[in-house]
């Protein structure tokens, strides 16, 4: 442990920049768990914000000069030119949140920036969970195919149920039918869905003139066989490859000099069409051939596999229909079966078991430990097991290409599962489709044990999952978690050590930093930026709750006074008012110990109806309205039993703040699973959003993240008592 500066040496200086995409609650909570574990060391910090409101307390050219090196504890780009020469550590915000004390020790270490380049690019890496480029757009494709996998799979879905019959050929529709064409929609959603699952990646990696080759390399891996006559089409990982390809290809084209009168057109015209032709002629000429090549071998090698053991043959058709749902090998095992319906049904019966339990068991493993998954990811789980009960695997696909090393295998899995026991039992179908709902179109024989099989495969391939992301965020844990190495004693002048800042993802969810501050930073995406004396307010308020050991430390050492105030924000001396809670916006008025409401909108309601009593809301059924409707953009429930639901309305004339808790807690879809036991609800006119609404948000997410205020709040005897612990929040 390091100790303060003793008498004749320089006390260790350190600078920090924090910054989230939405500027509120990772980059507070960052910035005021690095300045208290300063304090604690005896180690001079100085913590830069780049929030919602405006950068706060910047950094100078003196702070810059004297400084031994900078922590960057950031989610998006921070420009690092004018750290040349320093000490750079780079981690992702999360990490300014969890380990702080940690990258105090690492900056010591880390590599001296050389200037001329942004966050994330040659600055050191604190050896946090960095999010890759790659990764962000992989991500930016997934979410953007999500809404088409959805829509078409559901279209189909309600098609097949309500105006669907099975024939020799499959599900088929009456042509003209309003039936027909609600399915002819779904398939279009899904037709769209690969293209724009590559176009997205590619964006991300090339901005707008990579979109044009991404999406129409996702179209040539969706039909191949359609466009240029290929044996088999690439499916999703031939997505996945058109989108980086193209993504990457328009970087290297964007490098590459060209005389000024052609740059105006080079974003627009040049580099589409040179990145497209290069990437069609590419897919078509070499990654088509091997996937053609490779489609043919598979299926003489399959067909004659139809003789052997029912469970071989079994496992090994569920192993492929798991694999890349759509591509060649899934297409493969598919269409040898289709192929043998009528001379061995049975062949077909192990593959329409396994078809299903690719969307089945994903979206049960959302259900079964839904703290693993994002609130979007849980809906989806819910579409998926609807697609999966028609036999619609691609449900699966948006958790397989956000998380391919764990949902794959776990897929294949449950699959070789599902088609070895529909081989074994016997089962058989007499229509090319798989899934529940062909036995109710009794195409089945042996419909009990077709259920089972499906049954099976499903809970194989849902705890599969689970254990395997399980595994893989217990590890990541642990490298965030380890014990931090002991912090170094403070150096003499010319030592430098520094930090930087990460392009990475939020870190994991322990902790009551980091899942309040993903849910407040969702919570404040539709805020605009804010200035004067909102700023001023904002980064007064962080440098109040640092106490304890961390301010006697600081006051031991002489750190500044800017980021180690000891006071505890309620103390007040003899004979002076009490402060307002919330610059007054939180009175007694709008305290409630105990919610009669058990759901989210109820309680919303309920918190609306006590807002209204202090006169300033003029429409409480908007008001809830509004509410209501930012819950629908993303969950308010911050995680650690904690929401914060909001509205920017002209419902309200003038900012209003409430609290209540709920023994029982309510369902606010938190990423932790927690129930919401300590509520705040914010309402401001659009007026004053830009200001207070962002203000009140910065406010209470630095406090909620000091446990034993969350403590004291919910052990509050009465309205008086929860309003003296409020008052901490200043």
């Amino acid at each position: 442990m390091i100790s303060p500066a003793s008498s004749g040496q320089r006390k260790l200086k350190l600078l920090a920049v924090t910054a989230c995409p939405t500027g509120i609650a990772h980059t507070y909570m960052a910035a005021e768990k690095l300045a208290q574990a300063a304090a604690e060391l005896g180690i001079e910090m100085k913590v830069e914000t780049q929030g919602s409101i405006g950068a706060e307390n910047v950094l100078t050219d003196n702070d810059v000069r004297d400084a031994d090196g900078v922590i960057i504890a950031a989610d998006k780009d921070v420009t690092l030119d004018r750290f040349a020469g320093k000490r750079v550590l780079s981690v992702p915000v999360a990490d300014g949140i969890h380990r702080p004390a940690q990258l105090i020790e690492q900056v010591r270490d880390a590599p001296v920036h050389q200037g001329d380049s942004p966050a994330g690019g040659s600055a050191g890496r604190g050896g946090g969970k960095e999010r890759s480029a790659a990764y962000k757009a992989l991500m930016n494709g997934v979410s953007h195919m999500i809404p088409f996998v959805v829509v078409g799979g559901l279209l189909l879905a309600v098609s097949i149920a309500l105006g669907g019959h099975s024939t020799p050929k499959g599900i088929e529709f009456d042509k003209g039918t309003f039936w027909f064409y609600v399915n002819t929609l779904g398939g279009l959603g899904f037709k769209l869905m690969l293209p724009i699952f590559s176009g997205y990646i590619a964006f991300a990696l090339g901005d707008r003139p990579a979109l044009v080759p991404g999406m129409i390399g996702g179209f040539l891996a969706y039909d191949g066989m359609g466009i240029y006559g290929a044996d088999a089409n690439a499916g999703f990982l031939g997505a996945i490859a058109t989108g980086f390809l193209a993504g990457y290809l328009v970087r290297w084209i964007r490098k590459v000099k060209v005389p000024k009168f052609v740059q105006p057109i080079m974003p627009i015209i040049v580099i589409p069409i040179v990145s497209t032709l290069a990437l069609g002629m590419f897919y078509i000429y070499v990654i088509g051939r091997p996937i053609s090549w490779g489609f043919t071998h598979l299926t003489s090698w399959l067909n004659g596999m139809t003789g052997s053991s029912a469970i071989v043959l079994g496992a090994l058709i569920g192993l492929m229909i798991a694999f890349d749902m759509g591509g060649p090998v899934n297409k493969t095992a598919f269409l040898v079966a289709v192929g043998l319906i009528g001379t061995n049904n049975a062949v077909m019966g192990m593959a329409a078991a396994a078809i299903p339990v690719m969307p089945l068991g994903q979206g049960l493993a959302t259900l079964l430990r839904r703290k693993l998954y994002s609130e979007q990811e849980r809906e989806t789980g819910i579409a998926a097991l609807f697609m999966g009960f028609f036999g619609i695997s691609e449900g699966a696909i948006p958790f397989a290409a956000a998380r391919p090393a764990q949902v794959i295998p776990a897929n294949m899995l449950g699959g070789a599962v599902a088609g070895a026991v529909a081989g074994v039992a016997g089962v058989e179908d007499s229509v090319p489709h798989g899934g529940p709902i062909v036995s109710l179109f009794g195409a089945v024989g042996g419909a009990a044990m077709f259920f089972l099989a499906i049954a099976m495969g499903t809970a194989v391939t849902a705890l599969t999952t689970n254990a395997l992301i399980d595994v893989k965020s217990r590890r990541e844990r642990g490298r965030r978690e380890a014990p931090a190495a002991l912090v170094p004693e403070p150096v003499p002048v010319g030592v430098g050590s520094g930090g930087g800042v990460g392009d990475g993802a939020n870190g994991g969810a322990g902790g009551a930093g980091d899942n309040a501050g993903a849910g407040a930073a969702a919570a404040v995406d539709s805020a605009g930026d804010g200035a004067g004396t909102a700023a001023r307010a904002a980064a007064a308020a962080g440098a109040a709750d640092s106490a304890g050991a961390g301010a006697e430390a600081a006051e031991s050492s002489g750190a500044s006074t800017a980021t180690t105030t000891a006071d505890r924000a309620g103390a007040v001396p003899s004979g002076q008012a009490l402060p307002e809670v919330l610059a007054g916006y939180l009175t007694a008025r709008t305290v409630r110990v105990e919610l009669a409401a058990r759901e989210k909108r109820a309680a919303i309601r309920e918190m609306a109806e006590m807002l209204g009593t202090t006169g300033n809301v003029r429409d409480v059924d908007e008001l809830v309205r509004v509410a209501l409707a930012r819950e629908a953009r993303g969950t308010t429930g911050l995680g650690e039993e904690i929401a914060i639901p909001h509205a920017k309305t002209d419902a309200v004339s003038a900012p209003v703040v409430g609290f209540a808790r709920s023994a029982e807690g309510i369902e606010w879809g938190s990423q932790d699973g927690t129930r919401a036991r300590l509520i705040f609800m914010i309402s401001v006119p659009e007026a004053a959003a830009g200001d207070e609404h962002l203000r009140i948000l910065a406010l209470l997410s630095r406090k909620l993240m000091d446990t034993g205020f969350r403590t004291r709040l919910a052990g509050a005897a009465d309205e008086a008592a929860v309003l003296e612990v409020l008052r901490e929040i200043q």
